[in-house]
Order: structure tokens, then C-alpha cells, then sequence
């Protein structure tokens, strides 16, 4: 048994046409996430420490839908949440609605650590925050120009804008292959298992954890929450004795819409997996006998 890691910046209608530029700025920040997590790993620490590092440093990227760079809301300010699990014990702490929190990732933390509850939201989670002392800055560190000139093509175009694709070049009719014009790609999130064979999983759309896998899902929330797609990944190895790779391909493949969502997961026993049923998923990968992965789209897809 030795550590593994997983990290995803988002699944969804990812389009293969993307600029080179922004193609190779994602694959550098999903590399140097991925370093930082195996770096921690390899000094032993903790799956809940690397996963929380390597969460907070994709918060911190502007090119991804989390921390700085997050999604606007129709007024135009960031609404931010995260959460966090231990799988040996299955606590858990999550927060939303945060609008200064520089890194929401370690105030779920200290939910999870510092209180009786498993989730706090708007106000009193930043009361919380302010009151443990965390980071914070103004709410416009984290409005980034590109995100504004999205929200004003989605009011202009009146649909939901969920990603942080590229802004619709005003020659072109749409951004994505979706009839309804919409964009769909999720957030951020990491998986690790130490040597010690300790699980934790940090993400935002869909998390969990116990002492068999660890799981953050991504795509679109309602589609990941209706189907409890995280949890029943690991209902899957605990009570009808699927690996972590055939549990994990199930659920994405037979118990979800298609183009919906993907996920990253890995094992007590360091297995991997980064099954997806999206156009593509930013993704990376990484194990202590020296594999390791990055990618983007999925390879089924034409």
C-alpha cells in the first residue's frame, strides 16, 4: 500500500477548441497543484492536510471556478462554499455562501475541527471565519474581468452561466455544443490516501469519505446531489464488494444523465480513478510508485 492523489478543476462541455494559451494555463496550475499534494505526501503528512493545500492553492488560481475566479452570482458578487471529509472517522465540515474568505476550504476545516456542527453558511460562517481568524479581503479580490464580461453575455443572452470557460467572442453564436447555450462545468476538488492508508477528500459540489475510498465529484450539482453520486461510490465497494474502479464506473456511466458529471477517487489500497461522463474534465493524477496523469477531455468522446 503506498499514497495516491487525485485533483479535478471541473467537468463538463469542456470544448476541444480552446485557445492553446488557456489550455496550457490549466495544465501548469493542475501540475503544480498535483506537485504540492505528492510533495506532502512524500514528507508524510496527513491526507486531510494535503488535500485542504492543494484545494486552497486551486482557490487561489483565477482560472478555475473557486476562491478568486469563482462564478458571479446575477448581482455580480462571488458566493463561494467548500467542504471537507476525514474518511477513518467520516467527520466532516462544509461552508457556503462565504464572500471574503480567501480560502473557504480551511474555514470548512475548522468547522469540522472548532465545532459541534457540519455546515455553516452566509453570515455566521463569516462570523465564524473572522472569529478564528482566518484570511480574509475585500469580496473584489475574487471578481476577476473575465468573469464579469460573462455575466454580462449570459444577462445579455438571458441563460445561467456556470463556468469559467471562455467569454463568447462576439462573432460567434455560442460557446459550447449545448442547444440551450448553457455552460456547464464545476468546481475544484482533491482525493488523497497516505501511507498510512488515511483518507480525505476536499471539493465543493460533491464529497466522501470513509475508510474504503475517498470521492469529490464535479459536473452539475443537482444531477451529482439526486443521485448521492459520491456516496453511492463507496456504498457500492462496501456492500456488493465492487473494486474502487468498477463502483466509480457505475455510477457515473448507468446512474447519471450523460454530459453530467465526473469525478476523482482513490482507495485505501492506493488504487485511482477519474472516470467521467462529460465532454472533458480537468484532471490530474498521481501515485507513489511514480504514475502519474493530467488530462482534459475524455477520450470516448468524438
Amino acid at each position: 500500500m503506498g499514497w495516491a492523489i487525485a485533483l479535478h478543476g471541473g467537468a463538463g462541455d469542456i470544448p476541444r477548441f480552446m485557445p492553446e494559451e488557456r489550455r496550457k494555463t490549466r495544465e501548469a496550475a493542475l501540475r503544480h497543484c498535483l506537485d504540492i499534494g505528492v510533495n506532502a505526501l512524500k514528507t508524510r503528512r496527513h491526507a486531510l492536510d494535503v488535500v485542504e493545500l492543494v484545494v486552497r492553492e486551486l482557490e487561489n488560481h483565477p482560472n478555475f471556478n473557486a476562491g478568486r475566479g469563482s462564478v458571479l452570482t446575477t448581482k455580480g458578487t462571488v458566493e463561494m462554499e467548500a467542504c471537507i471529509m476525514d474518511g477513518n472517522t467520516k467527520r466532516c465540515g462544509a461552508v457556503s455562501g462565504l464572500t471574503t474568505v480567501v480560502n473557504p476550504i480551511s474555514l470548512a476545516r475548522l468547522v469540522m475541527e472548532k465545532t459541534p456542527h457540519i455546515y455553516l453558511a452566509f453570515d455566521g460562517a463569516e462570523d465564524f471565519a473572522r472569529e478564528q481568524g482566518v484570511e480574509t479581503v475585500d469580496s473584489s479580490h475574487f471578481i476577476t474581468p473575465e468573469n464579469v464580461e460573462r455575466l454580462k453575455q449570459a444577462k445579455e443572452a438571458n441563460r445561467v452561466q456556470l463556468d469559467y470557460t471562455q467569454p463568447i467572442p462576439k462573432d460567434a453564436k455560442s460557446e459550447t455544443p449545448l442547444a440551450d447555450g448553457d455552460s456547464q462545468i464545476g468546481t475544484v476538488g482533491c482525493v488523497a490516501v497516505d501511507n498510512e492508508g488515511n483518507l480525505a477528500s476536499a471539493t465543493s459540489t460533491g464529497t466522501y469519505a470513509n475508510n474504503l475510498c475517498a470521492i469529490s465529484a464535479t459536473g452539475k450539482g443537482e444531477a451529482i446531489i439526486r443521485a448521492t453520486v459520491a456516496r453511492d461510490v463507496a456504498a457500492l465497494m462496501e456492500f456488493k464488494g465492487l473494486s474502487l474502479k468498477e463502483a466509480a464506473a457505475h455510477v457515473v456511466e448507468e446512474c447519471v444523465p450523460r454530459g453530467t458529471v465526473g469525478l476523482v477517487a482513490v482507495s485505501s489500497t492506493g488504487e485511482i480513478t477519474m472516470p467521467l461522463n462529460t465532454a472533458g474534465m480537468f484532471r490530474a493524477c498521481a501515485t507513489e510508485d511514480g504514475y502519474s496523469e493530467i488530462g482534459i477531455w475524455n477520450s470516448e468522446e468524438n
